[in-house]
């Protein structure tokens, strides 16, 4: 099996409503979709969603890696070996995670339909009948983020991700309306996106924060500034999760040496598909560190791609990837069953592609051939 063309899609997913963290509010989420076709007809499908403030790509600047540099590059390959694959993209461009993520993403739809299998098979097998879906919450004023709070709880949800990162005051004050709102019994986990900026102002939030009963803190503290994060470790007994702080294997080594984090959050995007993002699970167990599968708020493409890694590892125990629910359109048709996600036996990624819909979100295109 051979790659014989590759289409870029440049789209704009449309959000219900804006999307809001502590260094950005979103209107729609800017994504780029790649179409593998190969010589035996078998098509797959992949995403790259790009946060410059995470990892230093844009949506403009993956497209323009894919075009000029990836897509060249893999033209002509056999995308089962994967390992090759990647070891091509990585020679052809140092980082650029994102952009290697909508590559391996296709890949992996490619030799699960080729092999009727679907993608979770390909990296351990299931392990993972089910996981809960938990919420997210956007930045606003305390009132309005604990009257979402409630009301989604009206339909079926006990687990919240909190997005803070501002004032840390104004912060504190939100984490205690929802706490309030919701009762002892629902999970809340918070997440500064870097946006407590480093360790004294967090050890401020979390004298506040002691007795709201939190899964964790994610990320308070700048993305490189490990040490903070061991200090903070040091201060309280709040688990703490690194998200922007790992990329890849490097850092997990780094996180790992340290012991500077209780739990880790993995994104495909942040390491460069399934396949890193499978090997940062495995050196995660080797630590007793358990992990998470994140999003940067992606299509059915990369929200399935990244629920198979998540279902395939024992140390893997919690999932965010609530994209599909964020979209008035969406180009796949990932299931949900609120508050759970189930994945199907289907090859592949297990989704149908919507191709009306992804040409009607479309914003600019390219073909390689």
């Amino acid at each position: 099996m051979k790659i014989t063309a590759i289409h870029l899609y440049a789209i704009h997913l449309p959000l219900r409503v804006p999307f809001v963290v502590s260094y950005h509010s979103y209107n729609h989420m800017p994504s780029v979709i790649v179409k593998l076709e190969t010589d035996e007809g078998i098509v797959g499908y992949g995403e790259g969603v790009a946060d410059e403030h995470v990892t230093g790509e844009t949506w403009e600047s993956t497209y323009h890696i894919l075009k000029n540099t990836l897509a060249p590059v893999i033209l002509g390959s056999n995308p089962k070996n994967i390992e090759n694959l990647h070891d091509i993209m990585n020679g052809a461009i140092y980082g650029a995670p994102t952009a290697k993520a909508a590559i391996d993403i296709a890949c992996f739809d490619l030799i699960g339909k080729k092999l009727g299998q679907p993608a979770y098979q390909l990296i351990g097998g299931r392990y993972h009948d089910k996981f809960p879906i938990t919420h997210v919450l956007s930045i606003k004023e305390p009132e309005h983020i604990a009257e979402e709070a409630a009301s989604m709880v009206d339909k079926g949800y006990d687990s919240f991700k909190m997005k803070v990162g501002t004032d840390v005051q104004k912060d504190v004050e939100r984490i205690q309306a929802v706490r309030e709102r919701v009762g002892n019994d629902v999970s809340i986990r918070v997440d500064a996106n870097q946006g407590w900026k480093n360790s004294a102002t967090t050890l401020i939030a979390l004298r506040s924060l002691r007795d709201l009963n939190l899964d964790w803190i994610e990320q308070p503290v700048l993305a490189d500034d490990i040490d903070g994060m061991v200090f903070i470790k040091s201060k309280t007994d709040v688990p703490l999760m690194i998200d922007e702080g790992l990329k890849g294997s490097r850092e997990m080594r780094e996180i790992i040496q340290k012991r500077a984090a209780d739990k880790v959050n993995i994104k495909l995007m942040k390491c460069g598909g399934i396949y890193p993002a499978a090997k940062l699970a495995h050196q995660a167990e080797m630590a007793g560190i358990e992990c998470q599968v994140g999003s940067m708020v992606e299509s059915s493409i990369a929200s399935s791609a990244g629920f198979h890694v998540a279902f395939s590892k024992k140390i893997i125990t919690s999932v965010e990837l609530t994209g599909p629910l964020k979209f008035t359109k969406d180009v796949g048709n990932l299931h949900y069953d609120v508050p759970f996600i189930r994945l199907t036996e289907q090859p592949g990624l297990g989704i149908d592609v919507n191709e009306d819909i992804l040409h009607e979100l479309t914003v600019f295109q390219d073909v390689i051939d």
